[in-house]
Formats: structure tokens, C-alpha cells, sequence
């Protein structure tokens, strides 16, 4: 893809599942890029193996850190030209079994993070008018999930943030878009639904190109999303989810 050579790119919750596959794929395309987790461990070694790149210790929940962390990577790597907000976390479980505690810490990682890093990040793009930030939603947030409400009601904030502020910026040459896996087969969802594996056939009978998604589908997304070829691109809502939600 276009233009995607020696930007230095930031992605959040890069040290596995979906986040390492996109680090993986930007650095494969020329990028160079700050592979961001609140696992340092494996935020390094994943780093380590793509050319170009470096590890960094986030936890985005913790406004201080993530100020340092930008200023590391800005440093190391140079300027941001990209974000990705990748990093999220969940729960399955019904809503009326939730309490403030749980709501708290699903608001602070899925929502509350990605505004944290986008304030982070944006002033310089501003100011250098350009940048590409790229919000990793959920299909959840389009049309609800089922023992996912507080994690829906977040992912849908993320794609009215991101096209609030794709309206903002557009005048500085920065685009905000939003995307929207559906179910993919990540650490993140074996972690949730365990051995449940007629829950994972349903899911798979639900979509209609009959499979998960594989974390490598949402990295290819987010690589146009980055590159020049979608320079025309900002305020879109883009479902990576082989067709389980159409409309």
C-alpha cells in the first residue's frame, strides 16, 4: 500500500491477538511501529521480530503514562504520523449480573483509553497537518451483543468520538475512522467464552461466509486505513465481519 514507508505508527494492545497482527502487517509494509502493551514482556519480544520497531510499557488507563509513553515513542521512533486504538478488554456476562466496579473497568480500557491516546497524539498532527488515527470498534457497537452491554455501549461511543473528531481535524489534513470487527478468533474471545464451542459454532453459522475472523482480516483494514490509498477517507465506520452485519 501507498505511503505507508517509514511512518512511524503507534498501536495499542499490540503484544498479541489482533494488535500484533497489525503491527505485523504495517511493519511489513514499510511502517515503523511502536508496539504498545500493558505487558511489557510481550510488547518487546513482538516488537523484536518486525523490522523497525520498538516495545513500550502502556497501560492506557493511566493518563500520566500514556503522556510519558507518547513522548518515548516521539524520542525513539521520531514523530507520530499514526494511531491505532487497538487495546480492549471484556467480560462476557449478562448486564443485570454487572456492577459499577466491572462498568468502570470496561469504560476506562474500551473508551475512556483510546480518547486518552487520541488527546495525546493529536496536537502534533495538528500542528505537522497531518496524521491517520484509526479506532478499533467493534461490530457490538453497530448493533449490540448479547452479555455485552456496557462493552457495546462503548464501542458505539468510539464511532460517534471518531467521526466527531474526523469533523474536527479534517481542515488539518488528519483522518479519524472508525473499524468494526465481528467475532474473530483472538486470545481476547477464547479468553471469554472458554470451551464453549457450540457458542462459537453458532457465531460461525451466524456469518455468512460460514467463519470467524482472523486477526490478519482486521489488519489488512487497518493498513488501507493508514496508507495513502485512503487518504480520502475520514469519519467511515467499516465492519471487517464476513457479513454478519450488512446494514
Amino acid at each position: 500500500m501507498r505511503g505507508l514507508q517509514g511512518k512511524v505508527v503507534v498501536v495499542t494492545g499490540a503484544g498479541r491477538g489482533m494488535g500484533q497482527a497489525i503491527a505485523e502487517r504495517l511493519a511489513a509494509e514499510g511502517a515503523r511501529v511502536a508496539v504498545t502493551d500493558v505487558d511489557e514482556k510481550t510488547a518487546v519480544t513482538t516488537a523484536a521480530a518486525l523490522e523497525g520497531a520498538a516495545g513500550f510499557r502502556l497501560d492506557i488507563t493511566d493518563a500520566a503514562e500514556v503522556t510519558a509513553c507518547v513522548a518515548e515513542i516521539g524520542a525513539a521512533l521520531g514523530p507520530i504520523d499514526a494511531l491505532v486504538n487497538n487495546a480492549g478488554w471484556d467480560q462476557l456476562s449478562p448486564f443485570l449480573d454487572t456492577d459499577e466496579d466491572l462498568w468502570d473497568r470496561i469504560i476506562d480500557i474500551n473508551l475512556r483509553g483510546p480518547i486518552r491516546m487520541t488527546k495525546a497524539v493529536l496536537p502534533a498532527m495538528v500542528e505537522r497537518q497531518s496524521g491517520r488515527i484509526v479506532n478499533i470498534s467493534s461490530d457490538a457497537g453497530r448493533v449490540g451483543s448479547s452479555g455485552e452491554a456496557v462493552y457495546s455501549a462503548c464501542k458505539a461511543g468510539i464511532i460517534g468520538f471518531s467521526k466527531t473528531v474526523a469533523r474536527e481535524v479534517a481542515r488539518s489534513g488528519i483522518t479519524v475512522n472508525a473499524i468494526c470487527p465481528g467475532p474473530t478468533a483472538t486470545p481476547l474471545l477464547e479468553s471469554m467464552v472458554g470451551d464453549h464451542e457450540k457458542l462459537i459454532e453458532s457465531l460461525k453459522r451466524g456469518i455468512p461466509l460460514g467463519r470467524l475472523g482472523a486477526p490478519d482480516d482486521v489488519a489488512g483494514a487497518v493498513a488501507f486505513m493508514v496508507s495513502d490509498d485512503a487518504g480520502f477517507i475520514t469519519g467511515q465506520t467499516l465492519s471487517v465481519s464476513g457479513g454478519l452485519t450488512m446494514a
